[in-house]
C-alpha cells in the first residue's frame, strides 16, 4: 500500500491513523499505521494510545488496534448512514428475502467519487461470495451501485474519475473510459445498470439509483448474483425497491 501524504495539524494527523484501517486490514500494530500514514512512529503511538482510551479504538491483546465501538456509533448518526439507511431498511429486506440474494446500499465518496462507500449490505449463507461489506470502499466505476450513481453525478466530476487509471479485477472488468461511458449512458437512459463480473468472476449486480424524493440521486441500490443469473429478471424489483426507498426519503 502506498505511503499516504503527511497533513499538518492534530486532526488531520488522527484522521489519517483512522484511516489506515480498511476492511482489508481492519487490525494494525503501530508500525503497519506508521507505515500506512507516513507518520513517525512516536506520534503513532501517542495517538493510537489517546484513541484507545476514548474508545474510538481497541488495543488486543497482542498491542494492535482495532476500530472501537465509540467510533462505530459516531458514524451511525451521519446523515448518509443513519437516515437513509433507516429509510431504506423495509426495502432492502424485502429484497433480501424474496430473491435471497447479497442486496447492497451505497452512496459516492464527496471527496473522491472514484469510490463507494457501502452503508448497508445484506447477505444469506447460500448467496455468492462478495467482497463488500458495510463500511468499505470498491471503485464506483466498476460496482454497479458506483455505476447508477456516477450516470447521474456531476459530469466534471466523472470526467476527473474516467481520467484516472482504472483498476482491473478481472477480465471483464471495463478499464476504458469510453466503455465506462457507455456504462453510464445505459443506466440513464434505463434506469439500471449491469455490472458483469467486474469486481469478481463468480457474481454480477444489478443496480438502480436511489434519489431524495423527486430531487437528486443520493444513494445506489445493488444485488448481486451469481454470474449465470439473467440479469434482467431483477430488474422489476430492484428498480421498485429503489423506487420504494425513494418515497420512503421523501416523506422523511
Amino acid at each position: 500500500m502506498a505511503t499516504r501524504p503527511v497533513r499538518s495539524g492534530v486532526t488531520a494527523r488522527v484522521l489519517d491513523v483512522l484511516g489506515a484501517f480498511s476492511a482489508q486490514a481492519p487490525v494494525l500494530g503501530l508500525t503497519d499505521i506508521a507505515r500506512r500514514t507516513g507518520l513517525p512512529l512516536t506520534t503513532v503511538h501517542r495517538i493510537a494510545g489517546e484513541l484507545a482510551a476514548g474508545g474510538a479504538l481497541d488495543r488486543g491483546d497482542d498491542g494492535r488496534y482495532r476500530i472501537g465501538l465509540r467510533l462505530w456509533e459516531i458514524a451511525h448518526l451521519a446523515p448518509a448512514s443513519h437516515g437513509l439507511r433507516e429509510a431504506a431498511m423495509p426495502f432492502l429486506e424485502d429484497l433480501h428475502e424474496v430473491t435471497r440474494h447479497n442486496v447492497a446500499l451505497a452512496v459516492l465518496d464527496p471527496d473522491d467519487p472514484g469510490e463507494v462507500v457501502y452503508v448497508e449490505r445484506l447477505s444469506s449463507r447460500g448467496a455468492v461470495s462478495i467482497v463488500s461489506r458495510t463500511g468499505s470502499r470498491l471503485p464506483s466505476t466498476a460496482t454497479g451501485v458506483g455505476l447508477v450513481l456516477l450516470a447521474h453525478a456531476d459530469p466534471a466530476a466523472v470526467e476527473t474519475v474516467l481520467a484516472r487509471p482504472i483498476r482491473r479485477f478481472t477480465p471483464w472488468t471495463v478499464c476504458r473510459a469510453d466503455g465506462v461511458r457507455a456504462l453510464l449512458a445505459q443506466a440513464r437512459t434505463g434506469g439500471f445498470v449491469v455490472s458483469d463480473r467486474q469486481i469478481e468472476e463468480v457474481s454480477m449486480s444489478v443496480a438502480a439509483p436511489v434519489r431524495a424524493g423527486d430531487g437528486p440521486v443520493v444513494a445506489g441500490l445493488s444485488i448481486v448474483v451469481p454470474a449465470a443469473t439473467n440479469p434482467h429478471t431483477l430488474v422489476p424489483a430492484v428498480r421498485a425497491a429503489a423506487r420504494g426507498i425513494s418515497r420512503a426519503l421523501a416523506a422523511s
